[in-house]
C-alpha cells in the first residue's frame, strides 16, 4: 500500500500522481555501455569493474525511484521517499504561493525537470528530475 493511502483524511482525494523520470537511470546505463564495450576490447577486469559499478548505480537509481512519491490531493500536497528512514514533507494547498520549474533543453526534449515549491512563510525542498513537471505544476495551481 502506498504511503499516500495510508494517510488520505476523511474527503480527501488524490488528484495526481508524480514520479521521478526515467533519466536517473542514465548514469548506469553509460556505465554498463562502457563495460560492454571493454569487453570487445579485451580488457576484462575493467570491463566487469563497470560492470558491477554499473549494475550498483542501476539498482541505487531504481531503489529511489521505487521509494520516493510525489502526490497532489485536493488540499495538500505530500512528498516522500526513503524505505526504512523515511523523509516525508506535506503542504498544505492555502499555503502554496507560487511553483517553479526549471528545464535544461534535455529535461525539455525528455519532459523532466526540478520543481521549488514556494509556500508562505517557508520553501519546499527541490524536487529533482520529475516527469511531466509542467502538469504536476498544472494540477496543483488548477485547484
Amino acid at each position: 500500500m502506498r504511503y499516500i493511502e495510508r494517510i488520505l483524511q476523511p474527503g480527501e482525494t488524490l488528484i495526481y500522481v508524480g514520479k521521478m523520470h526515467w533519466i536517473i537511470y542514465l548514469p548506469a546505463m553509460i556505465l554498463l555501455l562502457i563495460a560492454m564495450v571493454l569487453l570487445t576490447l579485451s580488457l576484462l577486469l575493467v570491463s566487469i569493474a563497470c560492470a558491477l559499478a554499473g549494475a550498483i548505480a542501476l539498482l541505487s537509481a531504481w531503489f529511489r525511484r521505487w521509494t520516493t512519491e510525489i502526490d497532489v490531493t485536493n488540499r495538500r500536497i505530500v512528498y516522500e521517499r526513503g524505505f526504512i528512514k523515511r523523509h516525508t514533507v506535506e503542504l498544505n494547498m492555502d499555503k502554496v504561493e507560487s511553483i517553479d520549474v526549471d528545464q535544461s533543453i534535455m529535461g525539455r526534449l525528455l519532459n523532466y525537470g526540478d520543481i521549488t515549491i514556494h509556500s508562505t512563510g517557508t520553501e519546499f525542498e527541490p524536487l529533482h528530475g520529475i516527469d511531466a513537471p509542467l502538469e504536476f505544476r498544472s494540477r496543483v495551481t488548477a485547484r
